[in-house]
């Protein structure tokens, strides 16, 4: 029983993971307002070494449609202004000599439908590495019926890996309808 245990611990490890990593995609998928994590992907080039734009800077938010870059170097301002454009985020940084502003612009309903699709899609990586996880639990509880554990013992352990699996399959539902509802929100 304890190995059984040991492998719905490591299967739900495996589950937690892939939900933290689909929280981490979709939280790139900007969904009109200002963000600074939207700044997440922009490296920029810090004395030779591609650095992340907030290791140089502070990124903060001045409201819903505006963000502000704050480099702690004024001698960076243009590196990062070239950073930003060239990460293809469809932003244009202003450059003011001080800090660099960024007017995030209005997403249209066709670029909001292809942001809910790339959600789904994240969502559906996401109920992959879940399946992945049951697989490989169930082939390891199958391992042990070789080993002597009785039928009804691996009927349950099953059982209880497909209870996991569909509880966390309806969290990833539930992240990826909030996002879409987020990204639909005008």
């Amino acid at each position: 029983m304890e190995e059984i245990n040991m492998i719905l611990e490591e299967a739900e490890d495996g589950m937690k993971k892939a939900i933290s990593h689909l929280n981490s995609e979709l939280s790139k998928i900007r969904a009109g307002r200002a963000n600074p994590s939207m700044l997440d992907t922009v490296r920029v080039d810090y004395y030779g070494s591609p650095t992340p734009l907030s290791q140089i800077g502070n990124i903060s938010t001045l409201d819903p449609r505006t963000l502000t870059v704050q480099p702690w170097e004024k001698s960076l301002l243009d590196e990062i202004t070239r950073a930003i454009i060239n990460a293809n985020l469809g932003l244009n940084p202003q450059n003011n000599g001080e800090v660099i502003i960024i007017s995030v612009p209005v997403l249209t309903e066709e670029r909001r439908k292809d942001l809910v699709k790339r959600a789904r899609a994240e969502g559906e990586n996401a109920k992959v590495s879940l399946r992945t996880q049951r697989k490989d639990a169930n082939d390891m509880v199958k391992s042990l019926k070789d080993e002597g554990l009785s039928e009804d013992a691996v009927k349950n352990a099953e059982l209880d890996v497909q209870n996991l699996t569909n509880s966390y399959s309806t969290k990833v539902d539930e992240l990826v309808s909030v996002k879409e509802e987020d990204i639909m929100k005008v």
